[in-house]
């Protein structure tokens, strides 16, 4: 395995940790509900940080609205289509760790998202744009690695089932306040499906760009148009459910707003660099070949990989038998196994 492609995978792994650990600020927040709290973090997540992101792609002579214009307007209003959808996604991901814990509720809805994300890019390409032959990326070693990854993701959800299944609902709640193993699963395969719209977002985005952009930050632009997308979805849903249960006032409670604010940032700025560093990582890997293919697959089981460390760290795990933890980590070493396997063949 060359330098540049451990290289790669070590930005993207510490990306991957960094979003990991995205949601334990979010402990801190004081005093606020969730819709209140989740969409200030989104702003710095998924509007203001993206932005700062995409300037990196603008060379000195240049400007934004020369970037969006110089572009195909319909790949434009394609990548945030589906980033409104993968906003569906995000906007149940919160939820599906509010039921399942940051643990379980990760591996499955990212393992999910792992591998539709990457099948469904190339084919949906393939349907508007025939000529690209985008389907020719998913190669033999591209659908082992998916396939790896989703075993991992499977075994991982055995372990979470037989961890719901042995501790008694006073211990669940203890270790996940709202833990609910059916409600937490369906939800976290729906946001898995739909988190698989940004890997789509961004091919249909991988073209807006100057000539001059250096290749570790080609694909900013995409992930800002994406991200501005899904934080659309998030805002309305989110003013719905202040509007709903009349959590207004979050706002208003000034005593708590320097403190809410830092750790929304945190998160959000956690959150983001997961993008910030698949598109720094991308750039050491061979433009079009297996690993570039496979790079928001290998993200996303680096995520699962190191939620379940968080999980472990804040006791989500705490009462399992060591039989469930053993098949907890057979599941995080064929994670692991999965970012090299393409290297192996």
């Amino acid at each position: 395995m060359g330098t540049s492609i451990i290289l790669g995978l070590l930005i993207i792994a510490i990306g991957a940790f960094c979003q990991s650990s995205s949601y334990v600020p979010i402990n801190k927040i004081k005093n606020w509900s969730w819709e209140s709290y989740w969409i200030i973090q989104g702003v710095f997540a998924w509007l203001i940080l993206p932005f700062l992101g995409m300037l990196l792609a603008v060379p000195a002579g240049h400007t934004v609205g020369e970037l969006f214009s110089s572009a195909s307007s319909f790949n434009i209003w394609m990548t945030i289509l589906f980033g409104v959808l993968w906003g569906v996604g995000g906007l149940t991901f919160g939820l599906s760790m509010r039921y399942l814990g940051v643990a379980l509720g990760q591996s499955i809805a990212l393992g999910t998202c792992a591998g539709l994300g990457t099948v469904m890019g190339p084919g949906l390409l393939n349907m508007f744009f025939p000529e690209m032959h985008a389907l020719e990326s998913l190669t033999f070693s591209v659908i082992l690695g998916v396939v790896v990854t989703l075993i991992g993701i499977a075994i991982i959800g055995v372990a979470g089932g037989m961890k719901s299944a042995t501790l008694s609902e006073e211990e669940k709640k203890k270790a996940v306040k709202d833990f609910n193993f059916p409600k937490g699963i369906v939800i976290a395969l729906l946001a898995g499906f739909m988190s698989g719209c940004f890997n789509v977002g961004l091919e249909f985005g991988k073209d807006i760009n100057f000539p001059e952009t250096g290749e570790m930050f080609r694909t900013l632009p995409a992930t800002f148009l994406v991200t501005l997308g899904g934080f659309c979805t998030n805002a309305i849903y989110c003013l719905w459910q202040n509007h709903k249960n009349k959590t207004w006032g979050d706002y208003a409670k000034k005593e708590v707003w320097v403190n809410n604010l830092l750790f929304c940032f945190l998160a959000g700025a956690l959150w983001y660099s997961q993008f910030f560093g698949l598109s720094l990582g991308r750039s050491f890997f061979e433009k079009g070949g297996t690993m570039d293919v496979l790079a928001f697959c290998i993200l996303m089981a680096f995520n699962v990989t190191f939620s379940n460390v968080w999980g472990i760290i804040l006791k989500e795990w705490k009462g399992c038998s060591k039989k469930t933890i053993a098949v907890l980590v057979c599941g995080l070493i064929i994670l692991v196994f999965s970012t090299f396997l393409p290297q192996l063949i």
